[in-house]
């Protein structure tokens, strides 16, 4: 099946605001977002013809968000799959290393496995997220095949003041965050900082070894304006994540053979350093503006056992892009022109202590054109295109292209469409990795190439205090990269499919504020994927979620009943003692239901608590892993 490095990986090593709507807007179409457009421009919701999803920074309060993968389960067409050291998230039925992650704009992906790893991204306490579906290779090049997730920290402008949160509760769980912030006419900064520690739960079946984990996270944001058209700009992030892991078993004699077991001394440790730097220029009256900037990425992954050092390897991503946006038109039709340059190296090394694995550095140059216009008519139409070409040293030069469109009616029905294309190079792991006995790279792997289109409409009623929408996708994958178990030895190997793989499905969403006291937000989700015929492992056919938060008059106490819903799905499992064939079971549904209170005893200090997993639901996102059970945690807030 599709991508199962992954699962080996795993196996060997082991709301309110809801898009469509920014919580803070009554009406859903006021939500921006600085993701659909290189310019760099904020574009509102309702003049993008593709599917947008933003959780804002009191939909993440408001939830008691910890993890961001937990609040993504809310985004329509977005499933996710979380265990001990691993979060994947898939964008309507694409691989989690298909889906391009930005943290302040820069790319945070491990080059060395070419995916974002969710487990070590903690939610800061003033943040937003932005997610863009479909194909958006057109705009940011490789890994954009099933769209784009941009979380952004807020600066010190848009959320000044002084912050701490402390926490406590189930499965030896403490943890908390600080951020300080401020703002004057020319400077803004904003400095945070998270902790995480969990005792753990075991997640072997029938496990009895509890999986401890460990996070931090620190940001720095700052912004300078030296004169009214030029603006500085600097982030910088630092994570870590340090956690315990168990393998699979690997005894072929054992009836365990290929599940989770209990694996004493097993652990891992990810860490990741990333930095950007930019300068933006306006001149002709704000209608011309200039931006340069650069950005690293350096991450580092360590496995042990109780013998020391097992696996690891390293994996750094430079990058400058120069964008170029220019402005123009008279009332109120506007056009907006953008041109782009990025300049891009990956480098990767494995580091496994290992006479087989292949431990020389290995580096990939890419240089992408983009070229991108906008149209905009009395704020009703909307039009747009872009085109992107690269240049890279190792896998050819694709061109990728996008073309939408959107278009409100005067009953307050929007209708909106899009096309696009979109390209994923195989990451290092797949060229060259190597897992005695049980993995061989292909460094004569193609980059997946896929093309798809959506249709959707909305209708708003009662002045935007209630939207309801829904989607159509279809999506085409070709040169899947999948996983083979060639004879005599039956070792795993990738290879490219010689057969087209398809996605299409019905994303629903719907929103409703009827009163400041009540907000109703409630997803659902239709997918069918198929590779080679066969259903895609780990897709969800049905996914759904309810939010509902209630607020008193005074609005000093908040409430929020959370549903989430994750349908039947299969997973490949590896029991086969000769790796000849990858049986596939059948893993249940599952429905979690969380619980969040907040209670302000002043203006400044807050009491707050949450049930997570209020049933005490027990299931399987991933094959023999076990899941975490009812818990409790609860916490004080302060601000000024």
């Amino acid at each position: 099946m599709k991508k199962t490095m992954i699962s080996m990986l795993a196996l060997a090593a082991a709301s309110p605001a809801l898009a469509q709507a920014d919580q803070d807007q009554t009406n859903p179409g006021d939500a921006i977002l600085v993701t659909a457009s290189r310019s760099g421009d904020a574009v509102r919701a309702d003049q993008i013809g593709a599917s947008v999803t933003v959780l804002d920074a009191e939909a993440l309060d408001r939830r008691q968000t910890r993890r961001v993968s937990d609040i993504l389960r809310d985004v329509p067409g977005v499933a996710v799959n979380s265990i001990a050291g691993q979060g994947q998230v898939r964008i309507r039925g694409a691989e989690g290393n298909q889906v391009l992650v930005l943290i302040d704009g820069i790319e945070a992906a491990d080059p060395y496995v070419g995916e974002f790893d969710f487990s070590t991204l903690l939610a800061d306490p003033a943040a937003r997220i932005e997610v863009l579906r479909g194909q958006q290779s057109s705009l940011y090049g490789s890994d954009a095949i099933g769209g784009v997730i941009n979380y952004i920290t807020l600066s010190g402008a848009e959320a000044p003041g002084l912050s701490a949160r402390a926490e406590g509760g189930s499965f030896g769980t403490y943890n908390g965050n600080a951020r300080a912030a401020g703002a004057s006419d020319t400077f803004d900064y904003a400095v945070s900082g998270s902790f995480y520690h969990s005792d753990g739960t075991p997640n072997a079946r029938g496990g009895a070894r509890n999986l401890g984990s460990e996070s931090v996270t620190g940001t720095a944001k700052l912004n300078w304006m030296p004169s009214p058209n030029l603006k500085l700009s600097a982030v910088g992030r630092y994570s870590q994540l340090d956690a315990d892991s168990n393998n699979s078993e690997l005894n072929p004699a054992s009836p365990r053979f290929g599940t989770i077991v209990d694996s004493p001394g097993v652990r891992f440790n990810n860490r990741a350093f990333y930095g950007l730097v930019s300068a933006e220029l306006t001149a002709l009256d704000g209608r011309w503006t200039n931006a340069l900037s650069a950005q690293f990425a350096d991450t580092t992954r360590k496995g042990y056992n109780q013998a020391g050092l097992d696996s690891g390897d390293k994996g750094q991503r430079y990058k400058a892009s120069f964008v170029s946006s220019f402005r123009f038109g008279t009332g109120s039709v506007v056009h907006r022109i953008t041109g782009a340059v990025d300049l891009e190296r990956e480098s990767f090394r494995n580091i496994t202590p290992s006479p087989f694995a292949f431990q020389g550095k290995r580096d990939t140059d890419n240089l992408g054109l983009v070229g991108q216009y906008e149209l905009t008519v009395a704020d009703r139409l909307s039009l747009g295109g872009s085109v992107r070409h690269d240049d890279n040293n190792r896998f050819g030069d694709p061109t990728t292209w996008r073309v939408q469109g959107s278009y409100r009616l005067p009953t307050d029905t929007r209708i909106r469409a899009a096309y696009g294309t979109g390209v994923k190079n195989p990451g290092y792991f797949e060229l060259y990795g190597y897992s005695d006995g049980r993995y061989i790279g292909n460094p004569n792997l193609k980059p997946e190439k896929s093309e798809g289109w959506e249709a959707g409409i909305e209708q708003s009623f009662g002045e935007g205090r209630a939207t309801i929408g829904a989607t159509y996708f279809d999506s085409t994958l070709k040169d899947e990269i999948y996983t083979t178990y060639p004879a005599p030895i039956f070792v795993a190997t990738p290879g490219n499919r010689t057969t087209d793989s398809r996605q299409h499905g019905v994303e629903i969403f719907v929103s409703a504020r009827p009163i400041p006291q009540l907000r109703l937000d409630a997803t659902y989700t239709y997918l069918d994927a198929e590779e080679n015929g066969a259903e895609e492992v780990r897709r969800p056919k049905h996914l759904g979620s309810f939010n509902a938060t209630v607020l008193s008059k005074d609005e000093r106490f908040a409430g929020t009943l959370t549903v989430r819903y994750n349908g039947r799905m299969t997973d490949i499992t590896f029991t086969d003692p000769t790796y000849a064939s990858s049986p596939v079971v059948s893993l249940q549904e599952f429905v979690l239901v969380n619980f969040n209170a907040d209670y302000k005893i002043s203006d400044k200090v807050s009491l707050f608590g949450r049930v997570e997993n209020l049933f005490d639901e027990r299931y399987e996102e991933v094959f023999s892993f076990a899941t975490q059970g009812r818990g409790a945690f609860g916490g004080v807030r302060v601000a000024f």
